[in-house]
């Protein structure tokens, strides 16, 4: 009786779990199907996504108000940035910062008065912009090439002056010396002119030179105007008084606390706005370079090569040419000089032999007696007349 129920309850077990082994092995292969066919489905749809990017890459373009909605104004004008279709004038001013940890108490208490009092002055809201730039030292540097060319050339006429002055006998001691101190000064300005532009040179091969830019950006937004019938340079006119009052009375303010400002013209602006947009660029590739280049043009030409290199060389050859031309009237001058004074010595020559011989007898008067002096002086007097 027993052995019957043990064996009765394995047969049950068995049974249960074979049932158990073949359910999961049906749950198995559904798993295993339904993974095949979304691979499937998978390979079906990146077989597809070629031809829809294909299609989508077609379709996208760069067009000119795409350009414009990136930058986010549409021109400048008037001194004045324009924006959303003339929905929107923006007006910059500049502003010079003080040093203000190198004043005293007084001072610095004066220019927190003075800023307090510009914003309770304050009745429109503005937008306080900072702009980073390296310093580029090229066009002062082309500047001051120019005036010291000039002190050179200053130099050298007054070099050529002072030789002409001590080789005649026209001119006194004093304007001798008068001339000698103005050829030194002139002398000492070209040498520290050149010091200047070596050292500036110098500095500007060092692009970690920075410096702030501080702005005030001035907002007008006429909404109101555009439904009372009025054009769109009517708008803009009374876009511009609005915002040249404001900021007027904004660089007054400023005044007060010693903070220089200017309102920006549209070159400025849009130099601001070319380094804005192009941070690295700009440092090697100014906005001046670029309108003389003139990318701002549809279509531009440029010189060839040659034709350059020649402008250059002729321009080399016209500088060399002043020096040597200076150097050799110089040494023209002084060898002309030293001719000159030999002839004046040579037609003097029998005057001072006179004058010499004379001098002899009246030095030796105790000897030869004053009667034979007089007698001899007469003689050398009528030899002289003949």
């Amino acid at each position: 009786m027993g052995d019957n129920q043990i064996s009765n309850f394995l047969t049950i077990s068995l049974v249960v779990l074979v049932s158990v082994f073949f359910v999961l092995l049906i749950v198995l292969l559904v798993l295993m199907f339904k993974e095949k066919s979304q691979s499937k489905s998978d390979r079906i749809g990146n077989n597809k996504m070629p031809e829809e990017n294909k299609n989508v890459k077609k379709d996208i373009e760069y067009t000119k108000n795409s350009i414009f909605s990136f930058m986010e104004f549409d021109k400048i004008e008037d001194n004045m940035i324009v924006r959303k279709n003339g929905r929107q004038y923006i007006m910059v001013i500049e502003c010079q910062g003080v040093n203000y940890d190198l004043m005293s108490g007084l001072e610095k208490n004066s220019v927190e008065q003075g800023f307090l009092q510009f914003l309770n002055t304050l009745r429109y809201p503005i937008q306080l912009y900072i702009q980073t730039r390296t310093v580029n030292l090229g066009s002062s540097i082309n500047r001051y090439k120019t005036r010291v060319n000039s002190i050179r050339n200053e130099y050298m006429r007054k070099q050529m002056e002072y030789n002409s002055m001590i080789n005649t006998d026209e001119y006194t001691a004093r304007e001798i010396n008068n001339a000698r101190f103005e050829l030194v000064k002139a002398q000492n300005l070209y040498e520290y002119g050149l010091d200047i532009v070596n050292n500036t040179e110098k500095m500007n091969l060092n692009k970690n030179i920075l410096k702030k830019h501080y702005y005030v950006v001035l907002s007008h937004v006429p909404e109101e105007n555009t439904n009372a019938g009025y054009d769109a340079e009517e708008i803009k006119s009374m876009a511009f008084s609005d915002l040249y009052t404001k900021a007027q009375a904004l660089i007054s303010s400023l005044g007060v606390c010693d903070v220089a400002g200017k309102v920006l013209d549209s070159e400025e602006l849009a130099e601001l706005l070319y380094i804005a947009y192009n941070r690295d660029e700009s440092e090697t590739y100014q906005l001046d370079n670029a309108l003389k280049a003139g990318v701002d043009e549809l279509y531009s030409t440029a010189k060839n090569v040659l034709d350059k290199r020649m402008e250059e060389i002729d321009a080399e050859i016209s500088t060399q040419a002043n020096i040597t031309a200076n150097d050799a009237a110089v040494e023209a001058m002084m060898n002309q000089d030293k001719v000159r004074r030999a002839k004046q010595r040579e037609e003097r020559m029998n005057q001072l032999i006179n004058e010499m011989a004379k001098d002899l007898l009246d030095e030796n008067e105790q000897i030869l007696g004053e009667d034979v002096v007089k007698d001899a002086k007469k003689i050398i007097d009528k030899k002289k007349a003949k």
